[in-house]
C-alpha cells in the first residue's frame, strides 16, 4: 500500500476478528470495527445489531473505510435453524444496503463465506466451482448469503471467501481441533469424541489472516476464493500428532451421539485460485499447527 488504508472489520471482537485486527495494525491499516450489541462501543468500534442498517450507515459514512472485512456471523454448524437466516443472510444484506446507503468509494469488500456450503464430496481437493450440496441449516444460510451478495457484485467490489476449517490461541474449544489441543495440554485422562475418520483441510489463524490482508489488496473482485492449505489432518492423524508432542496417551472413548448422520467425511480444497488471486503462500503443516497451538497455552498458562 501506498499511503494507509483504512477498514472496517465485522464482527472485530470474535476469533478471528481479533487476530485480523492485529495482522493489519502490524501492517499499518487504521482498523476501525462492528462488535455486538452486548459489547460496549469504544473509540474504533461500533455497537450495533447487525441488521440495525440505518445506525451502521451512519457509523460508516463518518469512519469512511476504503476497504470492509465481514467476518459477523452466527458460526457454529449446530443450533436452531432461524436465527442462522436472521443473522448470515439477512444481516448481510442489511450490511450491503447500509454499506450503499453511506456512499462510500471502497476499494474491496471481503465477506466471508464457509467451505461447509460444499457439503460431502466423492472429489478432492475442492474448487470454487464445484457445486454446493449443504448438509445443515448453517451451510445453507451461507450458500444463502452468498446469493444475496451475488446480486451486489456490479455495485460493490466484492471477494467472498470460503475459508476451510482453521486454529489458533483464543479459538473456542466448541471447535473440535481446539479442543484436541485443550485437552491434552490439560492432560485430560479421557477424550469423548465423534468419527475419528472425519478429516479437514487444517490452516492456522496467521495464515487465514493473511489471506484476508493479501484479498484486500488485491485488484481481484466479484469473484469466490477457497481459503485453504490443499491438505488434510484427520482426528486420528491429530491425536496422533498430540501424543507425540506431549508424551500424554489419553484413553479415546467415542460416543454415537456425538456422530451426526449428515457430518461430512473429508473436506479438504484445492487453494489454485487462491494463489492465483494472492501469489504463493506457506500454509504451516497439521504438526506445526499443534505445536504452536500448545505453545501458546503455554505461554497463557504462565501469565
Amino acid at each position: 500500500m501506498t499511503s494507509p488504508s483504512r477498514v472496517v472489520i465485522t464482527g472485530i471482537d470474535g476469533f478471528t476478528g481479533r487476530h485480523l485486527r492485529k495482522q493489519l495494525q502490524r501492517a499499518g491499516w487504521e482498523v476501525f470495527g462492528l462488535v455486538g450489541p452486548d459489547v460496549p462501543s469504544s473509540a474504533r468500534t461500533l455497537s450495533a445489531d447487525l441488521r440495525d442498517g440505518d445506525r451502521i450507515a451512519t457509523w460508516l459514512a463518518e469512519v469512511r473505510p476504503t476497504h470492509i472485512v465481514h467476518l459477523a456471523a452466527l458460526s457454529h454448524v449446530v443450533g436452531p435453524a432461524l436465527p442462522f437466516y436472521d443473522v448470515n443472510v439477512l444481516g448481510t444484506e442489511a450490511l450491503l444496503q447500509a454499506i450503499a446507503r453511506a456512499d462510500l468509494s471502497l476499494a474491496k469488500l471481503v465477506v466471508a463465506s464457509s467451505a461447509n456450503i460444499y457439503g460431502q464430496k466423492a472429489v478432492s481437493p475442492i474448487g470454487e466451482d464445484e457445486p454446493p450440496q449443504p448438509s445443515n441449516h448453517y451451510a445453507i444460510s451461507k450458500l444463502a448469503m452468498e446469493a444475496v451478495v451475488r446480486q451486489w457484485f456490479d455495485r460493490l467490489p466484492i471477494l467472498v471467501a470460503r475459508p476451510f476449517n482453521y486454529t489458533g490461541p483464543g479459538q473456542s474449544e466448541a471447535f473440535l481441533f481446539a479442543k484436541l489441543v485443550g485437552a491434552f495440554h490439560r492432560r485430560e485422562p479421557v477424550l469423548t469424541l465423534g468419527n475419528l475418520r472425519i478429516a479437514r483441510d487444517l490452516s492456522y489463524i496467521s495464515f487465514v489472516t493473511e489471506v484476508y490482508q493479501r484479498l484486500l489488496e488485491s485488484g481481484r473482485s466479484s469473484e469466490i476464493v477457497n481459503i485453504c492449505s490443499g491438505r488434510s489432518v484427520s482426528i486420528a492423524e491429530a491425536l496422533d500428532l498430540l501424543r507425540e508432542l506431549t508424551g500424554h496417551n489419553p484413553r479415546i472413548e467415542t460416543d454415537p451421539a456425538l456422530m451426526r448422520a449428515n457430518d461430512i467425511e473429508v473436506l479438504t480444497g484445492d487453494p489454485a485460485r487462491l494463489q492465483a488471486a494472492v501469489g504463493p503462500l506457506n500454509p504451516l503443516a497439521p504438526r506445526a499447527i499443534m505445536s504452536a497451538m500448545l505453545e501458546a497455552l503455554d505461554e497463557r498458562s504462565e501469565i
